[in-house]
């Protein structure tokens, strides 16, 4: 696949921060544990990052958190902004070997999907988060823990189910109309 940036992806950064923002107050609260839900945002990350690459990724996970913390909480919590952007870099670095632009997103893809987006899940909200919640804010770690903990399984739960679903459709749908670029 070639590195290059243009119009296609600037469009998916607009299209998917405007999505990520709106589907930010779309969420299932998980009662016992404060500030955490299950958020059908994390699989449309994960759906542009896997099409368009780490520079999408990070940018619809950053400036798409960023908008939608301050638009409908009032200001921004950085430290889960960033671990949004590492994400959406992280699961987009792999994007060749999912091959959804070839219409080839098979079990073998979506297998490596869903492991990288495990992975991913891992290193942001286990490790990125909590650390710098406690860095920034002197949050209490085993609050902060929890919470991270949670939403990574939260998120690989959704993506593993939504984020798949939507990708394969996608592959399907550029494979039969020709319209996707064969040139990953």
């Amino acid at each position: 696949m070639k590195n290059k940036f243009g119009i296609r992806e600037v469009v998916a950064i607009g299209i998917g921060t405007a999505l990520f923002v709106v589907l930010t107050n779309v969420q299932i609260p998980v009662g016992f544990i404060p500030n955490t839900a299950l958020q059908t945002r994390a699989a449309v990350l994960a759906f542009f990052a896997a099409i368009f690459g780490p520079i999408v990724g990070g940018a619809v996970g950053l400036i798409g958190h960023a908008l939608g913390d301050a638009l409908f909480y009032g200001s921004v919590w950085w430290s889960w902004v960033f671990p949004e952007a590492v994400f959406g870099i992280l699961v987009g670095l792999f994007a060749r070997f999912y091959k959804v632009r070839k219409g080839s997103f098979g079990a073998k893809q979506i297998a490596v999907f869903n492991i990288v987006q495990a992975i991913a899940n891992v290193i942001a909200w286990v490790l990125a988060a909590p650390a710098l919640d406690i860095a920034i804010y002197a949050e209490p770690a085993n609050k902060v823990f929890v919470q991270g903990a949670t939403s990574c399984i939260l998120n690989i739960v959704i993506i593993a189910i939504l984020g798949t679903l939507l990708l394969a459709a996608y592959s399907r749908v550029g494979a039969k109309t020709g319209s996707l670029s064969k040139e990953d």
